[in-house]
């Protein structure tokens, strides 16, 4: 089972970004990550589908960052198994690995199609009750062992 979990992008205005996704797409917010600077929203389905960072005019601590697609993430299974199968599939087929990274309320592998597009391949963690507990939005992201 392989399902699109989320879509992440860099935005200018925060704010306007919110109003639209809000109001035009109809997602609510989940709530705020980075100090404020990034809002998960939602449909219901999940923890979040999308994840707005405010990068402004991408001056400062963000130079290089380009408005627009940062990540799209797909969910490739239902435990860290699942995770691990995918790592070695991956590696068996002779693609890089960018990343890994504990999220609490999920773990992920990041690798770039072809084009250099990052690509998170994620699970939930089945432990967490992100309905009833939003704390996984102030923990830190760890590093992830497999």
């Amino acid at each position: 089972m392989t399902e699109l979990g989320h879509v992440v992008y860099y935005v200018r205005n925060l704010e306007a970004s919110l109003r639209f996704y809000r109001e035009a797409v109809g997602l609510d917010v989940s709530g705020t990550i980075f100090n404020g600077r990034a809002a998960l929203l939602s449909g219901g389905r999940t923890h979040h589908e999308l994840l707005l960072i405010a990068v402004g005019d991408a001056e400062g601590p963000l130079t290089g960052k380009r408005i627009g697609l940062y990540h799209a993430g797909w969910k490739i299974g239902e435990s860290l198994d699942d995770l691990k199968q995918a790592r070695e599939r991956i590696l068996k087929q002779g693609y890089t690995i960018d990343g890994q990274s504990d999220h609490t309320v999920s773990q992920s592998l990041y690798l770039r199609d072809p084009d250099g597009n990052e690509v998170e391949l994620f699970v939930d963690n089945p432990a967490f009750d992100w309905r009833d507990d939003n704390s996984w939005m102030s923990a830190p992201v760890k590093p992830l062992v497999l």
